[in-house]
């Protein structure tokens, strides 16, 4: 049975090893997965991976949000396929031929995980992008369009908001893993940040949120391990 903290997914949104490696002694045993992103991958490289492997339970959770065109996505999925992680992620994007190439390439040791619509994403964005009135008056036709490419394709779920967690549920099933970042606890609500679309952990699991990708909350807390164990108490009052 999953424990509360299986569901955090702690983001090293942080440019420097020693950084990286605080964060990672001081929550392997309260995350179940650690985020690294293109900042920290780009700069520390496989290093990293290893690093947090070696540290307890806690996953990887490689989010590099491949975009590009699928051979140059095949190759690439095919070298983190060596890699030990849990998830990675893909854009949806303009082709389901890319999200195939990354599953096809991953060799079934990697979970992949499309990205539909950003949380920093607005509707007014989305206009000035040059989408149609259709998505921009409501994103999550959007959101549902690429998680059904992500579905088809065969990836293992998408990184959405909560807000559109339960709307993909109920149309793809409980299987299909959703993954959603813009989590702001009960307590930290009205601090500002780039982030629009957000939700409460215990709403996100609610709605059906298999993992909660929550950064500044813990990161920027005074007792970082003590801001996880919180969040964990809040997750636990709705499991």
């Amino acid at each position: 049975m999953r424990q509360a903290k299986d569901y955090i997914i702690f983001p090293l949104d942080v440019s420097s090893a020693g950084e990286a490696k605080h964060f990672v002694e001081l929550l392997a045993d309260h995350v179940g997965l650690f985020k690294v992103g293109l900042e920290l991958f780009i700069r520390l490289g496989p290093d990293i991976v290893r690093f947090i492997n070696a540290a307890g339970s806690a996953g990887v959770f490689l989010d590099l949000k491949l975009h590009d065109i699928p051979a140059t996505v095949s190759r690439a999925m095919a070298g983190i396929a060596d890699l030990e992680i849990q998830f990675a992620t893909v854009h949806c994007g303009e082709t389901p031929r890319m999200l195939e190439a990354a599953v096809n390439s991953s060799q079934g040791k990697v979970q992949i995980l499309g990205v539909t619509v950003l949380t920093s994403v607005t509707a007014d964005d989305i206009r000035i992008a040059g989408y149609g009135p259709d998505f921009y008056q409501n994103l999550s036709i959007l959101v549902l369009q690429r998680a059904s490419l992500a579905k088809k394709a065969g990836c293992a779920g998408v990184v959405c908001s909560g807000l559109e967690t339960a709307m993909l549920k109920a149309h793809f099933g409980n299987e299909f893993i959703a993954v959603t970042p813009g989590i702001r606890p009960q307590w930290s609500l009205g601090e500002k940040d780039d982030q629009r679309r957000v939700t409460t952990p215990a709403q996100a699991v609610k709605n059906g949120s298999d993992y909660l990708v929550i950064g500044r909350p813990i990161r920027d807390a005074s007792d970082s391990r003590e801001a996880a164990v919180r969040i964990a108490e809040e997750i636990t009052s709705v499991i």
